[in-house]
């Protein structure tokens, strides 16, 4: 397998899965900046959105979205528990969970990093990452992950979106539970392998 990922992108989660996963892969860097692979190729070739991540299967399929590939490597390594069973009433939660962290955190950001976005938007959209973030604090008031005691994909997501913040003026210190959550997620050996392999720790 392949996996198309940007350093420190939304491709950190579906890397730190396939680390977590302990699933052979090859990581390939693709520029959002100008969408052109090491070697030259153009990366919209590749893949049309533009964007990573994007997972080239063994026979030469290929599937974006990170909510689906973080739950396609869960459903190749079962054992490791990272997502619950198809057709569970717990896998709906996770899924539930990952539309939350795509569509009310991930997207909440991408106004931040638009350097034509107005001043003025900008502050709304920290306003409004702001209430989510209150209330994701409740929500993990006396839990380890997302899911209970148990590490899963959303957690991935969940630490590599809320790894943005520091560069945009989103300042999640007031948020006990959720500075606890990262830590905990930081120091798992999956995501130190990840962040290494991308440059992101020394």
């Amino acid at each position: 397998m392949k996996l198309y990922y940007s350093p420190g992108a939304c491709s950190l989660s579906p890397h730190i899965v396939l680390r977590e996963a302990g699933l052979a892969f090859e990581p390939v860097l693709a520029s959002t900046k100008t969408h052109k692979l090491q070697d030259g190729t153009d990366y919209y070739g590749i893949n049309p959105k533009g964007y990573v991540p994007l997972l080239e299967l063994d026979d030469g399929q290929r599937l974006s979205e990170g909510p689906a590939i973080v739950q396609f490597i869960a459903d190749k390594a079962p054992e490791k528990k990272l997502a619950p069973a198809n057709g569970t009433m717990e896998r709906y939660r996770l899924q539930e969970w990952l539309n939350f962290i795509t569509s009310e955190l991930h997207k909440g950001f991408t106004p931040l990093f638009n350097p034509a976005m107005p001043e003025d938007a900008k502050t709304l959209a920290r306003n409004k990452l702001h209430e989510r973030f209150k209330w994701l604090d409740g929500q993990l008031d006396g839990k380890q992950y997302l899911m209970g005691d148990q590490f899963t994909v959303p957690d991935a997501y969940l630490f590599t979106v809320t790894n943005w913040g520091a560069h945009v003026g989103v300042d999640v210190s007031g948020y006990p539970n959720l500075v606890a959550y990262r830590g905990r997620v930081a120091a798992r050996p999956a995501v130190q392998e990840a962040m290494k392999a991308e440059g992101l720790l020394k």
